[in-house]
């Protein structure tokens, strides 16, 4: 690895610590993690000062800086156009209201809708909707994959969120630094037997398209 390549390898696993820890690290516990010396994160850090990607506070612990709030929102819209279309497919097949929902922070905020435009009654998702992560399917499809790596392929919800509503949602496994879902909802039962691998499905090829 050159230099460079070997700096900037540095540098991002720096913003990946940072991002795993909210209550902040230490040069020195940055240090520790990375198996970098203290000089060399110090360095990393200043540049990421200086770029607004990391900032210290008044505890004297670094955490990420607002201009990773830039980078985020245009993350978004990303993922709307990878999501739509697959999002489309699913609304139609199943009949019930599609939606990609990401982890942000304790939240699960709804990035992608689609609703089926076929059915008599739908329910009413709308883009910017947030939940905690603990409650409806599609928080507590990510939240029971924090790391991509259980195996539990769907989960099923009802009224969790509205009245009557069920749910049905998979995680998005395998794309780094993204915690999300995709689920449908209606007011009708559904049978996790027949939704259950379509949102799987559905999920795998967003993923796919995002690697």
């Amino acid at each position: 690895m050159t230099e460079s390549a070997q700096t900037l390898d540095r540098g991002l696993r720096v913003l990946a610590a940072l991002a795993e820890s909210p209550q902040g690290l230490s040069a020195a516990e940055i240090a520790e993690q990375l198996g970098v010396a203290r000089p060399i994160v110090y360095r990393l850090l200043t540049t990421l000062q200086a770029h607004g990607l990391a900032r210290r506070a008044a505890d004297r612990r670094f955490r990420l800086g607002l201009a990773v709030l830039a980078l985020a929102r245009n993350v978004q819209p990303l993922l709307r156009d990878v999501a739509l279309p697959v999002l489309r497919t699913l609304a139609g097949r199943v009949g019930a209201t599609a939606h990609l929902t990401v982890a942000d922070g304790d939240e699960a905020l709804a990035v992608a809708v689609v609703e089926p435009s076929w059915t008599d009654y739908h329910v009413g998702y709308r883009v910017g909707s947030r939940h905690p992560l603990g409650l409806g399917a599609a928080g507590r499809a990510i939240a029971a994959d924090p790391t991509g790596s259980d195996r539990n392929d769907w989960v099923v919800t009802t009224g969790e969120l509205q009245p009557g509503a069920h749910g049905v949602a998979a995680p998005v496994r395998g794309v780094t630094g993204l915690r999300a879902s995709v689920g449908v909802v209606a007011l009708g039962t559904l049978d996790p037997a027949v939704v259950g691998p379509r949102v799987v499905a559905a999920a795998d090829q967003i993923a796919a398209a995002l690697r």
